[in-house]
């Protein structure tokens, strides 16, 4: 069955690229998902609460946390970077756990969480899928057998301070940020993630880089006089090469449990901007500010529960 251009058009605007059976779920009338605080259930396993593990740095755990002053997630802290709340806090966790989501982290400080750069990515999930799956909370596992049935994973914005485009096919484990590397990186993710149907995977894309301020006249010269694309373009390439499901990324991925969550594009206003649209410290830190992250985290959850919806339908 085939989306609606209703259900196409809420994914377009707000970032979302879902695997079919979810789309088309939704086009059946069994789901109902916009960018709202509304959402549909998601049915508890057998156990409980359905476990979900997101691996992040400081944007993931600024999006998780609820706003308000800092609270929690010092550098200095065991668990850096995961907040009870934060200035730019978008209220995910929240969110996530009204619908019916067990929230569980693994950031700085953690075998699983230190490393999240593109080119980590591979190397993390072949070397590490058992322990993933086992996180309860940085490097701890549970302790009564059960798992994550999702893992959510994202990069920060400085793994897309891109060079420039490299060379195909591109090396997935390069610490070189071109665009064919980073592609590279995750298309060698699908067979590693095809190895576990029965858990859904959800990439979220990379934050943008707040407008950068050229400081001095060597500076503005040279942005005033560059000629072709330059790191932002790459990017705004990279993400929408991934949440192009006809040509993208999981154009010949034909199982339901990989997700693509376009943060960047939420962020750039369905990449109408070039930059962040929604940069905190008065636009110069890439770090999402709250109305960018509360943007995101609305329109998250009936994004993950349609997701989740696919993925126990069986099938495209």
């Amino acid at each position: 069955m085939t989306a609606t251009p209703a259900i196409k058009a809420c994914c377009a605007v707000f970032g979302l690229l879902l695997p079919a059976a979810a789309t088309s779920l939704a086009a059946a009338g069994g789901l109902t998902f916009a960018a709202t605080t509304e959402s549909v259930a998601v049915t508890a396993t057998e156990g409980g609460p359905v476990r979900l593990l997101f691996i992040h740095h400081s944007c993931g755990g600024q999006l998780l946390a609820e706003p308000g002053a800092q609270d929690g997630g010092g550098k200095d802290s065991a668990a850096r970077c995961i907040y009870r709340s934060h200035p730019n806090g978008g209220g995910l966790r929240s969110l996530l756990q009204a619908a019916g989501y067990e929230v569980h982290e693994a950031t700085y400080g953690s075998l699983l969480g230190e490393d999240t750069d593109i080119c980590h990515w591979r190397r993390k999930f072949a070397e590490r899928m058992d322990r993933i799956l086992a996180c309860d909370e940085q490097d701890r596992s549970y302790a009564d057998g059960r798992t994550n049935e999702i893992v959510v994973f994202k990069s920060c914005y400085s793994s897309i301070d891109f060079t420039g485009p490299g060379e195909e096919p591109g090396d997935p484990d390069s610490a070189q940020q071109t665009l064919a590397n980073a592609k590279a990186a995750y298309r060698a993710l699908l067979p590693l993630f095809r190895s576990r149907p029965d858990v859904l995977f959800v990439a979220v894309t990379a934050p943008p880089r707040a407008e950068p301020q050229p400081q001095g006249l060597k500076d503005r010269l040279g942005a005033a006089f560059r000629r072709g694309p330059d790191s932002a373009d790459h990017a705004h390439a990279l993400h929408a090469w991934m949440a192009d499901r006809e040509g993208g990324w999981l154009r010949d991925y034909d199982l339901p449990n990989v997700a693509v969550f376009d943060y960047h594009a939420i962020l750039t206003d369905g990449r109408s901007a070039k930059w962040s649209a929604y940069a905190s410290g008065g636009g110069s830190d890439s770090h999402p500010n709250r109305e960018g992250n509360a943007r995101a985290a609305a329109a998250f959850v009936p994004f993950l529960d349609a997701a989740v919806a696919g993925l126990r339908a069986g099938g495209r």
